[in-house]
């Protein structure tokens, strides 16, 4: 077999592959051969069917299943031969395929960038120190309580928390209606930031029957044109006003959140638990995510088109998943344009990841390994069952693996770079950062 590299461009690469005649012709003919004891053609005994038969009605079928093979064998045999690092699949073409005659094809693909890495020490990144004091607890079991609350109408005038249900018109310049800004016998929490601002603010202190106008502006940032930054009024007439009611911290209350036995103690316990859990994860996502935008920074690598094109499939994937509401939606009525900044960014840290990984020679810690399927399997009802689950779908079980391969990347970008720590609330501490 001889290979050729055509060209090189950026990381394209075509390949020119010949592989001689006699492999093709006679791996098609030892297959007609054993063909001409198993076929049925009519006048024919099966077994006696003569070659030169056989090799009329399948000939061509048969030579076409064995390019097929070569082609695909003598590939993988040319890129190994080069050392070359495929990335997707090859487009092949230019075949040439005649009996007694040498197999041609050229074979055109990308390739992994050879990556630099930048002086880890470079790194530069703040990390959150943060804990839970009796205050945290008690806004977050009021947060709880809120859940759960009941409302009953009520005649007095509505207070902050209270919820409306409410009729409202709203107009620019107190004329000309706009699309999204008519309601009819709408709930509305009053203090739930809902609406823009200053439209729940204005109903605070009406009561049921009351009808009044409130004057207000969109803000300059708001998502629909027609009224961004603009001045409009709306006619609100409020129809109920019902009063909240928060439960008691009774057993009741605490079976709502699992906890059958143990009263506000054990119920307590378990907020504060999951609160620490919470706080622990959004730390180290949001480190996690610092060190990568780092990393991303520091390392400026080509990234091939046909990983950007997987990482745009997979960001249109979570999309339909998170807003589809179970819908089957194609793919492509999403525009590709929309995911390709970000997609071009996970690519890049996808390769810059692995010359880490490669690299450092990091492997995952089945440890670690474990250590995170138990984590997630701890917040269901039964986290024996889970943990086998994962340990029993090795694609669920890889995407674990991954996960802690990149905590072992930042655990080495951490013990190597700058980092300065940042003393938070728990409020600020449990904040995602802002995605890049």
């Amino acid at each position: 077999m001889q290979v050729s590299i055509e060209s090189s461009k950026g990381l394209e690469r075509q390949v020119k592959v010949t592989i001689p005649a006699e492999k093709v012709d006679s791996e098609v003919l030892q297959r007609l051969q054993k063909a001409t004891k198993t076929v049925n053609i009519k006048g024919f005994r099966k077994g006696k069917v003569p070659l030169k038969v056989v090799q009329q009605q399948y000939g061509k079928a048969v030579r076409q299943e064995v390019m097929g093979e070569v082609v695909n064998s003598s590939f993988y045999e040319a890129i190994k031969q080069e050392d070359l690092k495929p990335v997707g699949q090859p487009k092949i073409e230019d075949i040439v395929d005649n009996a007694g005659q040498d197999l041609e094809y050229k074979a055109t693909f990308e390739v992994y960038p050879e990556v630099k890495l930048a002086d880890l020490a470079k790194v530069s990144i703040s990390r959150p120190v943060a804990d839970i004091n009796s205050d945290d607890l008690e806004k977050m079991i009021d947060v709880l309580r809120n859940q759960q609350a009941s409302f009953d109408e009520t005649d007095n005038p509505a207070q902050d928390g209270d919820k409306v249900n409410i009729d409202f018109v709203g107009t620019l310049r107190g004329k000309k209606e706009f699309p999204g800004g008519s309601a009819e016998g709408q709930d509305l929490t009053l203090g739930s930031n809902s609406m823009i601002p200053g439209f729940e603010d204005g109903l605070i202190g009406v009561s049921a029957g009351d009808e009044t106008v409130l004057k207000l502006k969109f803000p300059k940032d708001y998502h629909a044109e027609e009224v961004k930054g603009k001045a409009v009024s709306f006619a609100v007439k409020v129809n109920t006003v019902s009063a909240k009611t928060l439960p008691a911290l009774d057993d009741e209350f605490f079976k709502l959140y699992g906890v059958e036995t143990g009263g506000e103690e054990k119920f307590r316990e378990d907020v504060e638990a999951n609160m620490r859990r919470e706080l622990n994860n959004a730390i180290r996502s949001n480190v996690k995510n610092r060190i990568m935008d780092q990393l991303y920074k520091l390392n400026k690598v080509d990234v091939p088109e046909a990983l950007v094109a997987n990482e745009i499939i997979q960001l249109k994937k979570q999309m339909i998943q998170q807003f589809g509401g179970g819908q089957e939606i194609d793919l492509n009525m999403l525009p590709d344009d929309m995911f390709k900044d970000k997609a071009k960014r996970r690519a890049s840290l996808g390769v810059i990841v692995s010359e880490v990984v490669k690299v450092e020679s990091l492997s995952p810690n089945e440890d670690q390994v474990r250590a995170r399927v138990d984590e997630i399997a701890s917040t269901y009802e039964q986290p024996s069952e889970v943990v086998d689950y994962y340990y029993s779908k090795p694609e669920l079980l890889s995407s674990v693996e991954a996960v802690v391969l990149e905590d072992q990347v930042t655990e080495l970008v951490l013990s190597k770079g700058k980092i300065k720590e940042e003393k938070l609330s728990y409020e600020d501490a449990v904040k995602p950062d802002p995605e890049a």
